[in-house]
């Protein structure tokens, strides 16, 4: 019979996470081994998140509230795509020590736990990407699970450190990675009070706490991680590949625009690098045009650009890609027009030539009359010409 007391351990330690993410009452590495699946105390977080976005049903909306909702979606998507991806995953820039932990608190506000987590996370993705080790492939798991699936998953909630000993050794963000509760609580809560003073001190917005937490924190906040979540789904099944990479990576105009950038998913994988993830000047990248920005005010520095060698790799992509859509998308479709048109027209060539009327029209003409004379017997084989009646 099993015992009561390892299920309650276990609650109760997953209770705990909440506040302390390194807390696990197994070691982290046997957590890590464990098989897919999803773990319902984790899904606590995510009713929560998304269940408060029902408050607007008491709180109602003003445009302040909109606007709020609509200003923290793209300033935390920023925090996404330029401080959680392009820095601490990839440290594609630099900044100073205190200029990483300002960003890491920047990052707390997105509500998609520390960046050592996530840094952690996102490289073990491009190491395994569609791979079966990926945690979060559409191939291998499925679009849902890769969506919001693989996060409820107990075997991914650790941080497994020694693979980012770069960002470990610095104590401050240790801290940040395992209270990762602080800041959002922190956050939601400066929204609450902020409502509340404009409530009486700027009646004419029209809002109050509780709608400013709802639309500032709730819906913005659930808005933002599906947009994020979208990269991890979307972008390995929708879209064109411009490099032939390992995985199954792909670039979408669409989810560029909805994730500052991040659409360009194709391109990052084959280069990840680079400061910039639109390769061209044509493929919008809103990201790094604000670290290219914040890099003249000498906050951050050292924006890695995209080789040469990649541009060239790209062009020859190109050509080969424009050779195969002729031979293979134009050449193929002129013949199978013609496979359709030409039988097509023959028949309806035949059907008119055996009408009446065109027969008439197509039939010889007749050429000048030629007489021989039949009444006696023929010698031979005469012209006309050798006969006696023509010489007469």
């Amino acid at each position: 019979m099993n015992s009561p007391i390892k299920p309650t351990r276990s609650l109760f330690g997953s209770l705990v996470q909440w506040i302390d993410t390194d807390y696990s009452v197994e070691p982290p590495e046997v957590i890590r081994a464990m098989p897919d699946g999803v773990n319902w105390v984790r899904c606590i977080p995510f009713v929560i998140l998304h269940a408060g976005c029902l408050g607007v049903i008491w709180t109602g909306w003003s445009w302040f509230a909109v606007w709020t909702a609509v200003a923290l979606y793209f300033i935390r998507m920023f925090a996404v795509t330029g401080v959680f991806h392009r820095y601490f995953s990839h440290k594609t820039y630099s900044t100073s020590r205190f200029g990483q932990f300002l960003l890491a608190l920047w990052t707390g506000t997105t509500v998609q736990r520390g960046a050592l987590w996530w840094a952690y996370h996102h490289r073990h993705h491009h190491q395994h990407s569609d791979d079966p080790e990926d945690a979060h492939s559409p191939h291998v798991h499925g679009f849902w699970w890769a969506h919001i699936g693989w996060i409820t998953s107990k075997r991914n909630f650790p941080t497994d450190y020694s693979k980012i000993k770069d960002l470990a050794k610095y104590p401050e963000l240790v801290w940040l990675n395992r209270f990762d509760i602080v800041v959002p609580v922190l956050f939601a809560t400066s929204l609450f009070l902020l409502g509340s003073y404009l409530e009486t001190a700027a009646p004419a917005l029209g809002t109050s706490g509780g709608q400013l937490l709802v639309w500032g924190f709730f819906i913005s906040t659930t808005v933002l991680f599906h947009g994020t979540a979208s990269i991890n789904s979307f972008t390995h099944l929708w879209g064109n590949r411009r490099f032939n990479t390992t995985d199954d990576s792909r670039n979408s105009f669409i989810l560029a625009l909805i994730t500052l950038g991040e659409g360009w998913h194709n391109n990052h994988h084959r280069y990840q690098s680079s400061t910039r993830n639109g390769f061209y000047w044509w493929e919008i990248d809103p990201t790094y045009y604000g670290l290219k920005l914040l890099s003249w005010t000498g906050f951050i520095w050292g924006l890695k650009p995209v080789p040469k060698s990649i541009y060239e790799e790209a062009a020859q992509n190109a050509h080969r890609d424009t050779v195969a859509r002729f031979s293979l998308s134009s050449v193929q479709h002129e013949i199978n027009t013609l496979r359709r048109v030409v039988p097509t027209a023959a028949a309806i060539a035949i059907a008119t030539v055996n009408t009446p009327e065109a027969a008439a029209q197509f039939k010889k003409a007749d050429g000048p009359a030629i007489h021989k004379d039949v009444s006696g017997p023929i010698v031979g084989d005469q012209s006309p010409a050798s006969s006696p009646s023509a010489e007469a």
